[in-house]
């Protein structure tokens, strides 16, 4: 009796250990498979040139999964947003090419385009009360169908220099060390005004010291990450991109009503509502921010190709899907980071990019993925049982 009193113990401890450090155990995975496919590529894995591109490539799942991480945080899915993406990836290219609109003009439409797709999927989802998953499995027919219809199964090219640099270009090193600057200058600000605050409404404050080496990390990893990708080309457009859309996200999520109504709407919706809250609006905009998200990665897709393609997106609800449920989003819903869904997004880019250079065959790579998705899922469940 002891023994499984003991047992079970220990397994809730192993549970809660787990559920608080979950962030850290991703961190390590991510070191993990870096480690293993630098050694099975004699280093090439991790030079400046693969990891700057393994960056670019993750930039349209993780432009995804910002988005979609608020869908399941607020209790819905949103399986339309690979054909989306193709869908306005292919808008974007047919009026560079064909009506040789100027790119900000090119941007403004398709972003709107983007909003206003979304809106209506949250329409259907929140006021028609269609569930979320048969109005993403719709979109997800209804839009490649567009797609192919309005590219005549073609792909769209050459798309011009300037749309191009939006997923191909460079920033200027010196634009590099200023950002590591400015990011670490706010690292530090922020860390301070948690500490106020902290102070102010008299809860504990943690040691000096810990915040200390907290910032020292963040500066170093900064520090490296920016030194390593200049020592290439310098930081890719797209990744600047995620990196805003990282900061706004964070910022929306854990600084507004609108992203505390999100994590609300997802953990109690009856609850919600009967407090005054609008619920449906909650979703409907939520649905929205899905859309704009779909254009920018549709945008910088096209850019990355340098050209519009009726295959792109194919698959990339699952990413975004995969990246937010590996990142610690849950389920069912109420609980989710942005930064988790993106660090997801890297495990996603770093295992098709690392499998990729062993030419490991398409099939395997598609087990691997889909068996790290179950583990994600079993985990957020594990660890969630019994609450």
């Amino acid at each position: 009796m002891t023994s499984t009193l003991s047992t079970g113990n220990t397994t809730a401890n192993i549970k809660q250990l787990f559920s608080r450090y979950k962030i850290m155990a991703l961190l390590i995975a991510i070191a993990i498979i870096w480690a293993f496919f630098s050694w099975k590529t004699e280093g090439g894995f991790v030079t400046p040139r693969n990891l700057s591109n393994l960056l670019r490539q993750m930039s349209v799942t993780g432009i995804l999964a910002c988005g979609m991480v608020l869908v399941i945080i607020a209790g819905e899915i949103d399986l339309s947003v690979g054909s989306l993406l193709g869908l306005l990836g292919g808008v974007a290219a047919i009026l560079n090419v064909t009506h040789n609109l100027p790119l900000p003009l090119n941007l403004f439409l398709v972003l709107l385009l983007g909003l206003l797709l979304g809106l209506f999927n949250g329409y259907l989802t929140a006021y028609m009360r269609i569930p979320s998953f048969i109005v993403g499995l719709g979109g997800m027919l209804a839009f490649r169908g567009v797609l192919l219809g309005i590219t005549g199964g073609l792909t769209i090219a050459p798309v011009s220099s300037d749309l191009v640099y939006l997923g191909q270009g460079y920033l200027p090193a010196s634009f590099g060390v200023a950002l590591v600057v400015v990011l670490f200058v706010l690292a530090l600000a922020l860390t301070w005004r948690q500490r106020v605050n902290r102070v102010r409404h008299a809860l504990p404050v943690p040691p000096l010291w810990r915040d200390a080496i907290k910032v020292a990390l963040i500066g170093a990893v900064l520090l490296a990450f920016v030194r390593t990708l200049n020592s290439y080309d310098g930081i890719p457009v797209p990744v600047l991109l995620l990196l805003a859309l990282l900061g706004l996200f964070s910022y929306i999520t854990t600084q507004t009503v609108f992203g505390r109504r999100i994590y609300s709407v997802g953990s109690n919706m009856e609850a919600t509502r009967l407090s005054g809250v609008n619920v449906q609006s909650v979703k409907l905009w939520v649905f929205g921010i899905m859309g704009v998200m779909c254009a920018l990665a549709g945008l910088v897709n096209t850019a990355r190709l340098a050209a519009g393609s009726p295959s792109s997106g194919s698959m990339g609800e699952l990413d975004a899907i995969a990246a937010c449920f590996i990142g610690g989003t849950s389920m069912r819903g109420g609980s989710g980071t942005i930064y988790g869904a993106l660090i997801g997004a890297l495990v996603m880019a770093s295992l098709d990019n690392g499998m990729s250079m062993l030419d490991v065959g398409t099939y395997w790579q598609m087990i691997v993925k889909g068996s790290i998705l179950m583990l994600a899922v079993w985990v957020d469940v594990s660890t969630r049982s019994g609450r």
